[in-house]
């Protein structure tokens, strides 16, 4: 492997040149058969002297040189048969023999692992380790084109199979046309990405089918999933079942090492075997392999909880009876298992914990997570060391020993009183949105700071009916935390208050940035970080979604929001956005306008959705609230709220006593409005020529009831409309 040395901490010796390119592709350095299976799983091989047919059979086919033999193997099995210890298996060995490209085991909620966001950076990594001559034309194809906003089939053609054709053509076509090179994928199922797994396998063996000649091979295995079952029976792959391949013998010789092994630790048993002779029997060992049934894993499972040094109430010998009355299958296993937590403070917590992480964590970070003790988290786990693999520190990541678990806890048909809810991932977003600022480099706060959102989305993303919305102070803690990410950024309140009113009709990305005169980036930066509550659609005239309509209470309740409120007074704010753009509209568009109207009617609505204002109220208001000094705009609103809440906006709710001061305010409006432009008439004139001349004679015969003071007011104000008008006329005649 050329350079590259490792070890259980997965640490690489590399030259300047390999350094470089580790900087470049940024690979998954865990990912590999080198890693340490302890702290990143799954934790499984071969046992010596078992799967040596099946191994022999894949490495005769990666081998082969004949022109008309397949390029890809997918090995595929059930839960538990052995999959992912052949893999390492065949990785070692075509290591050892200098063939290996590379390895990537895949492992559910491990990260990047469990994705395909780096798979063709490790794979090229690791390709220019084991290849060295392929090292320059990988390095070329990052620092030429870069790898942003390529694709998955893009990065794999320019970062592994192009520098991997480059390279054996400079080593030489007859050396390694007679010794094909391998790469080993393990658990292509355990990825998550599950359309970036297809574009994979299409490309791959696209590729192969215009190279037919290339000495590659790809072992890849997996369950049989139907969007990989799919892709991968066609006649350019070569099919093995491990059914087929799975030996009583290799069961029974596991078994009889695992039991002979334990006889020499376990005083307990040689004194038993001393009384009673020879322990498990044939008979018992025969019977217990005939239950296992071609499982390893669940042999493996089915010994520790036999042979469990943490159990004190029972012996191994009093265990294996039990065993063999369970069904088959790991569900029981599992239950028995975790029964012996079960009644432990926070046993439902820490489980559920492990269930649903995106990535594991250590005991101290499961701890600090959920808010408790680590001697608690301890205490649950210590008792479950037959299904969950606890490191020596609290420092390494607490793993499951097979996803099998996870699928056991997050079904409810199987798990029972053991079941994991999906909700739990609100309470798991709830406790990563708490500030851990203390500790800023621990694995926890690196945890939380990066899955907050994803624990979230995939909370909110259940069907309604399953989500559980009476954890306000959950929800309300979460939303807190989102918005404080965005709150110190421009234009804040008033982007997320444009948002708030508008669950019946949602604006636009480029209708904020109109009604708020920004350009559309500051929008975009701002409702960047709240991506988790609201869906940011790519097209910038589309309408912004936003995902959880508690989102709307949340900020319109002060008790719940806080900071965050946004009263009801900025609904005048919102009726005059709509109103300023409406107008700006109609001095650049000849006619009406489905914009104009839709502005028209959303600063109408808005209005509404005030209340009750008195005149003069609303007047302060208004200039509190809007731009310093008031513009043209500004009073042309004023006037067009006083004059429609006079004649069109349900006047009958308007008194006698209110009445005079509003006809105030609405020409003190007016007057302010052609003191600044005569242009002003343009706007009166188109709208309001369509109210009815019998509401204005109706409301004055029978509402209207004039103050000496109120009327001298009126007569001042139209003395000076009447002399802006004139003023007007002479300046530029309309």
């Amino acid at each position: 492997m050329g350079n590259l040395n490792y070890s259980s901490g997965n640490q690489y010796v590399l030259t300047n040149d390999q350094a470089t390119l580790l900087q470049l592709l940024q690979p998954i350095l865990d990912a590999s058969h080198t890693r340490d299976r302890q702290s990143s799983p799954p934790n499984s091989a071969c046992f010596p002297g078992t799967r040596v047919e099946v191994i022999k059979s894949i490495v005769a086919w990666a081998e082969s040189t004949l022109l008309w033999n397949t390029h890809v193997l997918w090995l595929y099995g059930f839960v538990g048969c052995g999959k992912s210890a052949i893999a390492l298996a065949i990785a070692l060995k075509f290591e050892r023999r200098n063939r290996l490209v590379g390895s990537f085991f895949f492992f559910r909620n491990t990260g990047d692992r469990s994705k395909m966001t780096r798979f063709a950076t490790t794979l090229a990594f690791q390709l220019a380790i084991a290849i060295p001559e392929a090292a320059p034309f990988i390095r070329k194809a990052v620092t030429d084109g870069g790898l942003r906003g390529l694709s998955l089939t893009a990065q794999l053609r320019r970062l592994v199979y192009e520098p991997f054709k480059s390279a054996t053509k400079q080593v030489g076509a007859f050396k390694t046309f007679f010794k094909p090179f391998l790469v080993v994928i393990d658990g292509l199922d355990e990825c998550e990405d599950r359309e970036e797994v297809r574009a994979f396998i299409d490309d791959m063996l696209l590729f192969f089918q215009k190279n037919p000649l290339v000495p590659l091979r790809f072992l890849i295995t997996s369950r049989v999933e139907q969007h990989i079952e799919g892709h991968l029976k066609n006649g350019q792959v070569r099919l093995e079942d491990l059914v087929d391949h799975c030996s009583r013998n290799d069961l029974e010789a596991f078994m009889n090492t695992c039991f002979e092994e334990e006889k020499k630790r376990n005083p307990v048993i040689r004194a038993y075997i001393q009384e009673h002779g020879d322990w498990p029997t044939k008979e018992d060992k025969a019977t217990l392999v005939d239950h296992i049934g071609g499982s390893f894993v669940f042999a493996s499972t089915l010994f520790k909880y036999i042979i469990d040094p943490t159990d004190s109430q029972s012996t191994p010998m009093e265990r294996l009876p039990h065993t063999l009355k369970m069904n088959p299958g790991l569900d029981i296993l599992y239950a028995r298992t975790l029964s012996r937590s079960q009644h432990l403070p926070y046993f439902h917590e820490v489980i559920s914990t492990l269930a649903l992480l995106f990535e594991p964590l250590p005991i101290i970070g499961i701890a600090e997570l959920l808010g408790i003790k680590t001697f608690e988290v301890v205490r649950v786990l210590v008792n479950l060391q037959a299904i969950i693999h606890i490191p020596g520190t609290d420092n390494l990541p607490v793993t499951i020993c097979h996803t099998s678990l996870r699928d056991f806890l997050t079904t409810e048909s199987r798990s029972g009183i053991f079941f994991t809810s999906p909700r739990f991932h609100l309470h798991l977003s709830h406790r990563c949105s708490i500030p851990r600022e203390h500790q800023p480099d621990t694995a926890i706060t690196q945890y939380t700071g990066s899955r907050c959102k994803d624990h979230f989305s995939t909370f909110i993303s259940l069907p309604r009916a399953t989500q559980d919305a009476s954890h306000h102070e959950m929800l309300d803690s979460i939303y807190s935390h989102f918005l404080a990410k965005s709150e110190n950024l421009p234009h804040f309140s008033d982007i997320i208050a444009t948002i708030a009113p508008s669950q019946t009709n949602p604006p636009s990305i480029t209708e904020i940035s109109n009604l708020l005169s920004i350009h559309n980036y500051r929008v975009q930066d701002v409702l960047a970080n709240l991506k988790p509550i609201i869906s940011i659609p790519r097209a910038l005239d589309a309408h912004i979604i936003v995902r959880q309509a508690d989102f709307f209470q949340f900020l319109t309740d002060q008790g719940r929001s806080g900071r965050f409120f946004i009263p009801p007074s900025h609904h005048l704010k919102l009726s005059y956005y709509h109103f300023n753009f409406s107008l700006e509209l109609w001095r650049t568009v000849a006619g009406p306008d489905k914009k104009i109207i839709r502005g028209q009617a959303l600063s109408h609505s808005h209005w509404l959705q005030l209340g009750a204002v008195s005149g003069p109220e609303l007047t302060r208001l208004s200039l509190d609230l809007l731009s310093h000094p008031p513009s043209l705009s500004q009073y042309l609103f004023l006037f067009t709220r006083h004059f429609l809440r006079l004649f069109e906006d349900g006047h009958s709710s308007i008194t006698s006593q209110e009445a005079p001061d509003i006809i105030v305010e609405c020409l003190s409006a007016l007057v302010l409005a052609f003191e600044c432009s005569h242009k002003s008439t343009l706007w009166t004139h188109w709208r309001f020529n369509r109210v009815e001349g019998s509401k204005m004679k109706t409301f004055f015969k029978t509402r209207l009831r004039i103050h000496c003071e109120q009327a001298m007011a009126m007569q001042g104000s139209v003395q000076r409309v009447e002399k802006a008008i004139q003023s007007g006329w002479q300046v530029r005649p309309l």
